[in-house]
């Protein structure tokens, strides 16, 4: 039987997992014609590209940006010379270094204490929602809670006004035209192009502040960051808060998205973190499994390797699902089913080896008081709607608006 393997097809991008579990049985090492791309689908295939850094490169742009047109003209320069310094992209050493810089600003203290932060602005937006109910007004999981949230947080984080909020946001959403969608956006090269000259000057301005009279924030933290012999360059430094502020958010949003969505359609699952909240951490694991905010890693072969019998060539793009591995059967057991009670849960959302996401305490802490805090406030908030859109995207998973009642 021939699979036809397409997130482009709206039906197949808001529910891929009927077309994961056909992938993982007939052919979990598939050549997709539509995405010019090899598609991975099976737990150990995934855990193996993830932990492979020497035949599986993470730098995707490199190639693609020595291919594209707009990059040979000149029309994407800033695009390529910011992106290239996300640590996501890049392979040892230069990820080596990176990474090891980096964890110097971002340590497991720092993000502890976020978490008085993390509950302040939960308890004030769900004030805010709680108001906008009682004015008659409509409510939007996501733009009133789960946006917001991570959002804020990650802005404080870094020394960012919340005041720019919208203005970081509409930049942001240019750039993510980039990241991943499955079809071709109206210019979304020079629009993230845009965004992301945009995003980096905003920055320049702000790490040149901060060089000369840093505070207590992140992006004062990565301008001090620097071992014995190396320290963060200016784009170096510009990259790592584009990076922060873009995964910091886009992310987490799609984590309590899809989370609060599915809890809605397994309501006994809710009602179960309702009766018990300290089910909070292993329910948001759950949400990380079930349906996670990352669909897939996206990476290049740096050489010809065999993965599930399949030869993929040098050069040949691969995308590895996160969420088709998420419930592969073979390591999950019912993995159909939505369980806040799963323990152990060892789903590969966050990625594996040494491209681990360095923000995933600071996405759990949020997820955890957002899930702990709507359960005590508002437990019979439920979805009035219809099924929700989803975004055209590859990498990032999440639905666009949700709306509410809280009953």
């Amino acid at each position: 039987m021939t699979i036809l393997f397409d997130l482009g097809d709206p039906a197949t991008n808001a529910d891929p997992f009927p077309a994961f579990a056909r992938l993982r049985a007939d052919d979990p090492v598939h050549w997709s014609p539509t995405m010019k791309a090899w598609i991975v689908t099976r737990y150990e295939d995934v855990k193996r590209i993830a932990l492979n850094n020497r035949e599986i490169s993470a730098d995707r742009l490199t190639p693609f940006f020595k291919a594209n047109p707009e990059y040979q003209r000149g029309g994407i320069e800033n695009l390529s010379r910011y992106l290239n310094h996300w640590m996501v992209f890049r392979d040892p050493p230069d990820h080596t270094r990176l990474r090891r810089l980096f964890t110097k600003a971002f340590t497991p203290t720092a993000v502890e204490n976020l978490a008085a932060n993390v509950e302040s602005i939960v308890a004030m937006l769900l004030d805010d929602m709680d108001a906008k109910s009682r004015r008659g007004e409509r409510l939007d999981w996501i733009s009133d809670f789960a946006y917001p949230l991570p959002a804020t947080v990650i802005m404080d984080l870094l020394g960012v006004p919340r005041a720019d909020l919208a203005t970081v946001k509409a930049w942001s959403d240019e750039i993510a035209l980039f990241i991943g969608t499955a079809q071709v956006a109206g210019n979304k090269y020079l629009r993230a192009e845009a965004g992301a000259k945009a995003m980096a000057g905003y920055f320049r301005d702000l790490v040149a502040e901060r060089t000369a009279e840093p505070r207590r924030d992140m992006i004062s933290q990565l301008v001090l960051a620097r071992d014995e012999t190396e320290a963060l360059s200016a784009d170096e430094v510009i990259g790592t808060a584009i990076l922060l502020l873009f995964a910091g958010h886009e992310t987490t949003t799609n984590l309590i998205g899809n989370g609060f969505y599915h809890s809605m359609k397994n309501r006994d699952q809710w009602e179960r973190l309702v009766a018990d909240p300290s089910l909070a951490d292993t329910a948001v694991e759950e949400w990380l499994r079930y349906d996670g905010p990352s669909g897939a890693l996206a990476r290049v072969a740096a050489a010809d390797v065999e993965i599930g019998g399949k030869t993929i060539r040098e050069r040949q793009r691969v995308f590895a699902f996160m969420n088709s591995a998420n419930r592969d059967p073979e390591a999950f057991a019912d993995p159909e089913r939505m369980d806040f009670g799963r323990d152990p849960n060892p789903h590969l959302t966050f990625g594996h080896g040494i491209h681990f996401c360095l923000g995933a305490p600071l996405a759990r802490l949020e997820a955890r008081v957002a899930a702990t805090r709507l359960a005590e406030r508002f437990p019979r908030i439920h979805l009035p709607g219809d099924a929700p859109d989803w975004h055209d995207s590859l990498i990032l998973r999440g639905v666009k608006a949700l709306p509410v009642g809280l009953g």
